[in-house]
């Protein structure tokens, strides 16, 4: 086989796959919609322990009610239980799913989730199959089509978001003059130590903030971005600034946000800009 019929062959699998999977969710039964979802509120916290682990998050209890039998129900994060939760306050509200029929394999997530159709498998399937149909055409009828494949319709679907792009840059720009600033401390530094292929060890350092907002809710956090000196943070008093309508929305460091702020509205830009100008190469090319 050359490379045409490898191509070809793979289209027409890719496409099998993304029929079927449309298909299946037509029929309602990817997955994802048979999935349970619910609505679990935390009723107790666990304060994490100075040199423990973070693998599992915050140790929490969570109340929901099941709909098959309208009892409130109790479970624990312990082991593998979906996202780790890493902000955690008495009466959040977090997603439950399990499959249904099946409520003892349950899993979080850091909020309610909404309905799926379970789409994420087929759309994958169509963006490899446009992919090697940019291959054919570039084969067929000379590499400069590969440039337009490959950056017109990416550069129009970014395009596309960017002005979404700049709004949310323009939130996230305004996003420090709307918060709160509270006192915080850190309870806890866990510690995690690890080991890659070559034999060379590794330890990550986690702090842990606790601190309570102006309505007087206790917050415990995983402190996950860059934190100085993380190895002596124990017991250190720091400002924590989070937005009033929702505490898992922190940061110990105001000037990141603006610095982030302006770097992923530049990064969305730069990107329509390289795309775009693939496909122009490619499109002067043809003349």
């Amino acid at each position: 086989m050359d490379w045409h019929d490898c191509l070809t062959l793979w289209c027409v699998a890719w496409g099998a796959v993304a029929l079927a999977g449309y298909g299946r969710s037509l029929a309602g039964v990817t997955g994802a919609q048979r999935t349970v979802r619910l609505t679990g509120r935390i009723v107790r916290v666990r304060e994490p322990r100075h040199g423990g682990s973070r693998k599992g998050g915050i140790a929490v209890v969570v109340s929901y009610r099941d709909p098959a039998t309208g009892q409130e129900v109790t479970v624990t994060n312990d082991g593998d239980r979906g996202e780790p939760i890493t902000v955690a306050w008495t009466g959040r509200e977090i997603g439950v799913s399990h499959p249904r029929g099946r409520p003892h394999a349950y899993r979080f997530s850091r909020a309610p989730e909404r309905p799926s159709r379970g789409l994420a498998l087929p759309n994958f399937a169509v963006f490899l199959v446009c992919a090697g149909l940019v291959a054919l055409t570039a084969i067929d009828r000379g590499w400069p089509w590969a440039l337009i494949g490959s950056g017109g319709p990416p550069a129009v679907v970014t395009a596309a978001h960017l002005p979404g792009t700049l709004r949310a840059g323009r939130r996230r720009a305004d996003r420090p003059a709307a918060m709160d600033a509270v006192r915080g401390r850190i309870v806890a530094v866990l510690k995690d130590v690890g080991t890659d292929a070559d034999g060379y060890t590794s330890t990550t350092l986690t702090p842990v903030v606790s601190f309570t907002t102006r309505e007087g809710t206790v917050v415990t956090a995983h402190c996950t971005s860059s934190f100085p000196d993380p190895e002596d943070a124990y017991g250190r008093d720091v400002t924590v600034h989070h937005m009033p309508a929702d505490p898992a929305d922190f940061t110990l460091d105001l000037a990141a946000e603006h610095r982030w702020g302006r770097l992923d509205v530049a990064i969305h830009v730069v990107v329509v800009l390289v795309l775009a100008g693939a496909a122009a190469v490619g499109a002067a090319l043809l003349r």
